[in-house]
């Protein structure tokens, strides 16, 4: 416990954390005051040493094995929360600013996504059975930020208004054609070609989610104009009026940022363009948290916007349009968790206590990582030509007020039948 005394002192000076160890000892950090105070159990003796070495990973792997206890009312929301407030006293401690430049010095490796092992490192996430997600996501089953009005919105009308946000922006007629690269479980998709008209080539490499992609569209009656392909984005054939891409491209890997825009420039007919929508950071380019990396996307990185307009400038594409959402993704993933918790009983016997307390790990953890640390979510509208995109702003506004209306029509219609 001594080397992890020496961390846990410099480390925690807001909120407090009080750890019983297998000895019967008690010890305490922080001064209370400013942060949650937490107090956690160590089964055996070798939890000491492996948080000393590596916290970020082996406090969840500790958690998910049943070796770090919450008592007196804590949860694993509450010790990230303290770990949250205290975020940059971890980093500057000379044993995990080292651990850092081993990362970052082999990240490239760990975000190899060649074809193929793309599938395999996508998979590990999403082919969980549907019914899982289904318990916690809202009736669209999006898997991306929602776009708020307000921050208490329910999650239903926040993801309605994103889609609608995104519609917008791409400026759609009737008949266009769009490629969606990474197609979720078709939510998007469905939109697209029920409000807006359009037909849509959209593709993944998730079997699972194509399976509920096709299930779903064909009860929205859409399915004529909607084609789900297996394939990876560098394997798809053709030319587009639009690509759109949603939550894509941190699965992509900073050594193949060149692959993914120079693919969707060659996707574009002339007078197209392209909306990426990801997670980034606001701070310097950096490596993907072990938890994260191991157990929930393999494989996954969030870039910083310098790594993002490095690689368009290297694809010859212009950033006709930069939105940041800053709080929107922490608001969207805040409802998840509440939901997820509230179904965790069923969770559990779905898919095991273990995997019940990765995800509340993974919730909680990304959950604060958008509250207090440096990730965001970035729209890039992206183009070959400097006029492709519209040079005015008005244009979004506007079309959005517009399928607002529509929306509210349709609905009003169909309620009306109804009755």
């Amino acid at each position: 416990m001594r080397l992890l005394s020496h961390l846990l002192r410099r480390f925690i000076e807001k909120g407090r954390l009080v750890v019983r160890t297998p000895d019967g000892g008690t010890h305490a950090f922080g001064s209370g005051a400013d942060g949650p105070s937490v107090t956690v159990r160590f089964t055996d003796e070798k939890v000491a040493r492996e948080l000393f070495l590596n916290p970020e990973l082996k406090a969840a792997e500790a958690y998910m094995d049943g070796r770090l206890v919450f008592e007196d009312g804590g949860t694993v929301f509450d010790l990230l929360l303290l770990f949250s407030v205290n975020r940059r006293g971890l980093a500057a401690h000379p044993v995990q600013a080292a651990l850092r430049k081993v990362w970052r010095a082999l990240r490239r490796r760990q975000q190899s996504n060649r074809i193929g092992q793309a599938a395999d490192n996508v998979k590990s996430h999403y082919d969980h059975p549907a019914a899982f997600y289904r318990l916690w996501l809202d009736e669209s089953m999006s898997y991306s930020c929602a776009y708020f009005d307000d921050p208490d919105e329910p999650l239903e009308v926040a993801q309605r208004n994103k889609m609608r946000h995104v519609a917008a922006k791409l400026q759609l007629s009737p008949g266009q054609h769009v490629a969606e690269i990474g197609s979720g479980w078709g939510g998007l998709a469905i939109y697209l070609a029920t409000t807006c008209g359009v037909k849509v080539t959209a593709i993944n490499v998730s079997p699972d989610q194509l399976a509920e992609s096709r299930r779903r569209a064909e009860a929205a009656g859409v399915a004529d104009r909607i084609e789900f392909l297996e394939v990876d984005y560098r394997e798809l054939k053709g030319k587009y009026d639009r690509v759109v891409s949603i939550g894509m491209m941190e699965h992509v890997g900073v050594q193949h940022f060149d692959d993914y825009f120079g693919t969707l420039r060659g996707l574009l007919k002339p007078g197209g363009f392209a909306l990426v929508h990801a997670i980034g950071r606001m701070s310097p380019p950096g490596t993907t948290a072990p938890f994260i990396r191991k157990y929930i996307f393999p494989g996954g990185y969030v870039p910083a916007l310098s790594e993002v307009t490095a690689a368009t400038e290297r694809t010859g594409l212009w950033v006709a349009d930069c939105e940041v959402l800053r709080l929107h993704y922490y608001w969207t993933i805040r409802a998840w968790r509440q939901r997820y918790e509230a179904r965790r009983d069923e969770v559990v016997v779905m898919m095991g206590e273990r995997f019940a307390r990765m995800w509340d790990f993974y919730l909680a953890a990304v959950e604060l990582g958008f509250l207090h640390g440096s990730n965001m979510v970035f729209q890039l509208l992206l183009s070959e030509r400097r006029d492709d995109v519209p040079v005015r702003r008005d244009y979004m506004v506007d079309t959005e007020r517009a399928l607002a209306d529509a929306e509210g029509a349709g609905a009003a219609e169909g309620a009306a039948r109804r009755a």
